[in-house]
């Protein structure tokens, strides 16, 4: 009887090996589903930026509002017979740099 259960105990063991580590086995499964799960995660990234940029497309093949937004804000440029304000913050004086700058010789 002893030799029956430590045969069944060895077959039982022998059957168990390839589901869990096998080529089609669990763990092999469980890192499968991760990695898809991380790589749909990743589309889902990109679907959202390929969105953005397909809608930043559309406004600029629609329209000149867009262009126009762009040329002021990334170009700084304006249009024609119009003033431009700028509004320069002083910097705050710290106790490293002096509160007057030396005069700079001009050519």
């Amino acid at each position: 009887m002893r030799i029956l259960s430590i045969v069944l105990a060895t077959l039982i063991v022998l059957l168990q090996y390839p589901l869990w580590l096998g080529k089609g086995g669990w763990l092999r499964v469980w890192d499968m589903d991760r990695q898809v799960t991380a790589q749909k995660d990743a589309n889902a990234k990109m679907r959202a930026r390929n969105d953005a940029l397909d809608a930043e497309v559309r406004d600029l093949k629609q329209g000149y509002d867009a262009i126009e937004e762009r040329a002021r804000y990334e170009l700084g440029m304006i249009k024609q017979d119009e003033i431009f304000f700028q509004i320069v913050e002083k910097p705050q004086a710290t106790s490293t740099t002096p509160v007057h700058a030396p005069p700079t010789s001009k050519r």
